[in-house]
This record gives C-alpha cells, structure tokens and sequence, in this order.
C-alpha cells in the first residue's frame, strides 16, 4: 500500500490551472464532430492534439491508429509487469452544434460563466462535460501521478473519435488489439452524478437502437390545391404511425417490444427512491410544467430502469420563409429506443422494422434505415473496482457515493466486457443539467477540477485492494 497526499494534488491543481484550463480550451476549440463529413480534418486535428499532450506528459507507445471513420488515439504506461493495468476509455469527438443560433456563446470558442449552480464558474462550449473535458481530467490525473511518483498501476488509454456515431469501427479495433489493450479493469468518465454534494456511481446503463424511417407517397410533390385529398400526404402519414408507436399510457405498442424486460424489484424500487430528487427543481430546470412517461413508474424509474422510444428528428415537405402549398413526396424522421437489460438491440431494431412496414396504409412505401445500436450493462457494486470508486469519492467529496443507472447509452462498454473480458467502472463527474448533446453545454469548473482529485484515489485504492485479494 502507498501513501496519497491531497494536499499535493490540490497543490499541483493550484500551480497547474492556468495552464491545464487553457490546454482544456485549445482541445475545446477544435470542431471534431464526427457525424459530419465536413469536419473531417477537425476531427483528425482533435487526435493529433491528444497524442502531442500524451507525449508532453510522458506517456509511452503513442499512436494514431487509422480505421474505416475517425482514428483511435492510443498511448500507455507501463511501469511493471506484474501490477494491475487499468484502460482508461474515452472519445474526443463531440456531437454537432445545431441549432446553432440558440447557443448563447459560439460553441467551438469556450467561455467560463458563473451559474447558481456552478458558483466558481462553469466552462460553456460543445465537448466541455460530453467527452472532452471528462476524458481530458484522466490526462491531468496521470501527469500529477507521473509527476510525483504515485503510479502503481500500468494504464493504458484509448481514445476514440466516433463515439457520438456509435463508434462503428471499435469492435474491430478491439477484436485485431486484445493484447495491447488487455487489462484489469476499464476507467470510463462518460456519465454523471447527482449533485456537486452528492455524488454517485454509475452501476448501469441502458442499451441504445437508432433507425431512420423514411416514408414515400408520390413521386414528386404535388400541388396541394390539386391534389388535397386524393393521394396520400407523407407527412401526415408518418405523423400518424408515429403516434401509433405509444398507447395512452405511453407504453410503446410494438409486439414482442416488452418480451424480454424484467419488472423492477422492490429493492429496486427502494434504492431509486433513496436519489434526492426534487420534481419541482427537475420542471423548473428545462422549463416544463409537468413530467411525462410512462402510467405506472416515477421519474426516476422511467429515464433508468424502462425502455423507451423518441423521435429524434423528423422532417419533410416546405420549412422556408413564407408559404409553399405541396403535398411533399418524402417524410422522414429519426427514431432512437433506449433498452433495458436482456432486450437486444439486433432484434429491437428488426420488431421495430417489421412493425413500422405493417402499419404503413396503402398509398406510401416505408423504409427502416438502421443505424448504430448497443446492448444495455450492469456492473456490481461487490467488485473491487467499485469498492475502490466508492472510497475514492468517500475522501474527495467526504460523502459516500450513491449507485444509481444511468439512462444513457455508451454501447462500446458491454462489447469490452464481451471481448476483451474486463469489466468497467463508470466514474462520471457532470450533471444532468450541463445540457450534453443541447445547446450551452458546459461542465462545472469544480466538477472538472474535483475529477482530477479523485482519480488518482481510484488507482490508489484499486492498487490496495488488487494487492490485498492477490495475497489472501
């Protein structure tokens, strides 16, 4: 067992902040998303950024590793054999910025502002919580350790730039390097916690199924004065089926969509009841005046432990100034379903397909586009590697971390499990209300800074504990 100071590593915070703030923002201002062709260079900028401050911290084996997208960034260091390896998994690329126009600052050109929440300043720009500022504390976590001597274990990091697109040349990557990336256990900050006073592991997360339908009426659109109520307006179709796909108590309609979901236990109900949560503080924060889901769950059951289905996007038809009187000939809509354990995205993707094809009335053609997908994780909180989280935030925050799941997806976790053997654990430090994938994102500068204190307790005590089970 080694001695940890915090002392020191607030002390190196201190003298180090400027600087680490501004290596922070030049990452931040690099327009890496994935999703659109047209920032492919940015994207590639964002890797090379990754790899020169791996090489400035001291980082060994650093490579950018080409595949079928975006590159993988890796790097490593490895000071014994016989220690445990811990791989820290992360992505730099971002989601796009639209609609740009309700960002109250540019979103690639990081500004710091204080909110009542975040009181010492928060940092607004895309990236800042959802990935970038997160992945980049385990950069500066790494140098203090590397600095000062308190590396116990080998880490490894990986890095990659299509995790907003469903890192689709991941598993490839992983299946062709099992051996370079073998290890103990996998570090992710990818998720949240419930408070700045509260904070939380994240013991699972549910799985995610992403189509596109497009519906298909005449072959060019039509007078609407012409042709109103003779043909089959796609629009006004794919808005029906769409409606169709929830029943009155908003449960989704699809057959065989509930098959495989386990009902919650009461223990499960209980621990969900234990996460402070204010309704009236949840409305307020995104401006509603009421939640809404499914008849039978509270909010917390429904955004964690139950499946959903969302339109993410639909579109067709005129949208420009002033009026254009057509029947469109095209609608389309994108669609995402959040899973539970035991539902696969596989075959969610195809009870969704058959489905949305049976339902389409004579007059319109339907077709499901699939897209990317991944299968729901749970982690167990009698791991050493939760154990070892656990007293970690216990000493940073002084508070015993809460386990909650997550409602969000991060498909690449159940696939390392599945390949590579090793279990994650999900260390976040965002909030729910630093609006990833929104307009305004941002990420508390005592949420960033405080992730820097405390992973370095996580290799401390998973260090002990690794030691202590290989002795008995």
């Amino acid at each position: 067992m080694y001695f940890y100071n915090m002392k020191e590593i607030k002390q190196f915070i201190g003298n180090n902040r400027d600087r680490i703030l501004n290596e922070l923002f030049d990452l931040l201002k690099i327009k890496s998303v994935s999703a659109d062709s047209s920032f492919k260079q940015d994207v590639k900028d964002a890797a090379i950024f990754l790899k020169d401050n791996f090489k400035n911290i001291g980082c060994e084996n650093i490579e950018i590793i080409e595949t079928a997208g975006h590159p993988i960034v890796y790097a490593d260091k490895i000071i014994n054999k016989s220690a445990p390896t811990i791989l820290v998994y992360g992505h730099y690329d971002v989601q796009p910025a639209d609609p740009i126009e309700l960002w109250d600052n540019p979103p690639f050109d990081p500004i710091i502002k204080k909110t009542d929440i975040h009181p010492e300043g928060a940092i607004y720009a895309r990236g800042a919580c959802d990935d970038k500022g997160q992945m980049f504390m385990h950069l500066k976590a790494f140098e203090y350790m590397k600095k000062f001597d308190k590396l116990k274990c080998n880490i490894k990091f990986m890095i990659e730039g299509e995790e907003e697109v469903g890192s689709v040349n991941l598993e490839k990557f992983i299946n062709e390097n099992k051996e370079k990336l073998s290890n103990d256990v996998i570090l992710i900050s990818d998720t949240g916690m419930i408070a700045n006073d509260i904070p939380s592991i994240t013991t699972g997360l549910r799985g995610l199924s992403y189509v596109e339908v497009e519906v298909t009426g005449p072959n060019r659109d039509l007078h609407s004065g012409l042709y109103g109520g003779a043909v089959a307006n796609p629009i006004n179709i794919l808005s029906k089926m769409i409606s169709s796909l929830h029943d009155e108590n908003n449960k989704i309609t699809i057959p065989g969509f509930y098959d495989k979901v386990l009902e919650m236990t009461e223990s499960e109900r209980k621990e969900v009841s234990k996460i402070p949560f204010s309704k009236e503080d949840y409305e307020s924060e995104i401006d509603i005046n009421s939640t809404y889901g499914e008849k039978g769950y509270v909010t917390n059951e429904r955004n964690s432990y139950r499946p959903t289905l969302d339109v993410n996007g639909i579109w067709g038809g005129y949208i420009g100034e002033g009026a254009k009187t057509v029947i469109a000939s095209k609608a389309y809509a994108k669609i995402s379903m959040r899973l539970v354990p035991n539902q696969k995205s596989e075959n969610i993707t195809k009870l969704f397909s058959d489905h949305f094809n049976k339902i389409a009335p004579n007059g319109v053609k339907v077709k499901v586009t699939p897209h990317h997908g991944g299968e729901a994780y749970v982690t167990q909180s009698d791991s050493i590697e939760y154990q070892a989280a656990e007293k970690a935030y216990l000493k940073a925050f002084g508070s015993k971390p809460i386990a909650q799941r997550s409602g969000g997806s991060i498909p690449i976790v159940p696939l390392f499990e599945k390949v590579l053997g090793s279990k994650s654990i999900l260390m976040g430090f965002g909030l729910d209300s630093d609006a990833i994938h929104s307009p305004n994102e941002k990420f508390g500068l005592f949420n960033f800074f405080k992730g820097i204190e405390t992973i370095p307790l996580f290799y401390k005590y998973y260090y002990d504990l690794w030691i202590s089970n290989k002795n008995e």
